[in-house]
């Protein structure tokens, strides 16, 4: 995509806030909650967490809010009670949160379900911070076409993208070899196959780095996420599938780098916290002063790389080879990936099943193209159809 417009901060910026309950939720308002004169809330929305919600909603004042599970409607209504803020429920109930007007949109709904509200608010043309990369992995070309369309801004919140962002020679492209993304290498860096043959649930939520969701957190472990946004790369910048490549960094400093023709590499660097990244989209195109732990590279006082071992981590190699073939395949490989990793976390399938599964599933389906948002339906709904017959 090209560089967004540099549109000047206009304080208070309105903001709206899908997955408002979750760790990027959290930190967006931990962030927000320290200027509260700069930011008007204007939405909230939530997965299942009522409580938290209507917590966040008595703190905030925002005029409407949307909990996803329909049955969670009246529990939210009477939580609210003698307010005047406006409770909706239900995935369109997400999408007309979305579509209030408001400067400033966080797509923080994790999966696919964050697609359809962070679609609404790209077409009223608003600036989107992107922390749910699934919008761009599986309708990259139609989510992009809709962005160019309305005039919307993209800015990418996930840490490997937003330094890709920081450094990136826009008006030069031409001069980008390629860029990096940096992998922590997740919990299960150094373990042997037949050691992740009997990983639990809970190791794998546990992020040697970051503080992420169990979806996230799994897809980390699988390297499955950074397959994600290598395909979210793709769409993000312009550079080729040849001039995106992957290297594990066990210590998270460097976010990612952007090598230039002259050899010349630009990386950037910070504590591994999810709010400096957010305060760079918050406040884009100015900054803003956070409470992050200041970088000490004496502290941390060596920096190690190392290639991915796509022998023991496939998913990665499922994921580069769904953004080489194009069309439906990273929509399909994202579909069964949801899939099989609920099913892990839910007990029904064992850790190295997961990209098993996801293999089986884009086998099956084969190449097929896609044209339209009926088309992503149909096709995404297949996919988990058939993923969800394989699990045990």
């Amino acid at each position: 995509m090209a560089e967004p417009l540099n549109k000047p901060a206009v304080l208070p910026r309105t903001l709206s806030l899908l997955g408002s309950t979750g760790s990027i939720g959290l930190s967006t308002l931990d962030l927000v909650s320290r200027d509260p004169d700069a930011y008007d809330v204007v939405a909230l929305t939530a997965n299942t967490n009522v409580a938290l919600l209507a917590e966040q909603a008595r703190q905030y004042h925002p005029r409407v809010v949307a909990i996803a599970d329909p049955a969670m409607y009246q529990a939210l209504k009477e939580a609210l009670a003698g307010t005047n803020i406006s409770v909706l429920a239900g995935p369109q109930g997400l999408v007309e949160a979305a579509s209030l007007a408001s400067d400033w949109v966080m797509a923080g709904i994790v999966g696919s379900a964050g697609l359809w509200p962070t679609l609404a608010a790209v077409r009223r043309g608003a600036t989107v911070a992107l922390a749910n990369k699934e919008c761009l992995v599986c309708a990259g070309e139609l989510f992009t076409r809709d962005v160019t369309k309305s005039g919307a801004t993209l800015l990418p919140v996930d840490s490997e993208h937003n330094a890709i962002f920081q450094v990136f020679d826009f008006d030069h492209a031409e001069r980008v070899e390629k860029i990096i993304l940096t992998a922590s290498g997740g919990p299960f860096r150094t373990f042997t196959r037949d050691a992740m043959s009997r990983v639990t649930p809970a190791q794998a939520v546990k992020h040697p780095n970051w503080s992420m969701g169990a979806k996230i957190s799994v897809d980390s472990a699988t390297l499955m996420n950074k397959g994600l946004e290598a395909i979210e790369a793709y769409h993000l910048f312009p550079v080729g599938v040849d001039q995106i490549e992957v290297l594990v960094h066990p210590q998270s400093v460097i976010h990612s780098m952007v090598q230039y023709v002259d050899g010349s590499v630009l990386a950037q660097l910070g504590s591994p916290d999810m709010r400096t990244p957010i305060a760079h989209a918050l406040a884009w195109p100015d900054r803003m002063v956070t409470p992050v732990n200041r970088l000490d590279l004496g502290e941390v006082g060596r920096l190690d790389f190392e290639s991915p071992d796509l022998g023991r981590f496939p998913a990665l190699r499922l994921a580069r080879e769904a953004l080489q073939s194009g069309g439906a395949a990273p929509t399909i490989l994202n579909a069964a990936n949801e899939v099989a990793v609920e099913g892990f976390l839910q007990e029904r399938v064992a850790f190295l099943e997961i990209p098993t599964i996801v293999e089986k599933v884009l086998d099956r389906m084969g190449a097929m193209p896609l044209r339209s948002w009926d088309d992503l339906e149909q096709i995404d709904s297949q996919a988990r159809s058939l993923a969800t017959a394989m699990l045990a």
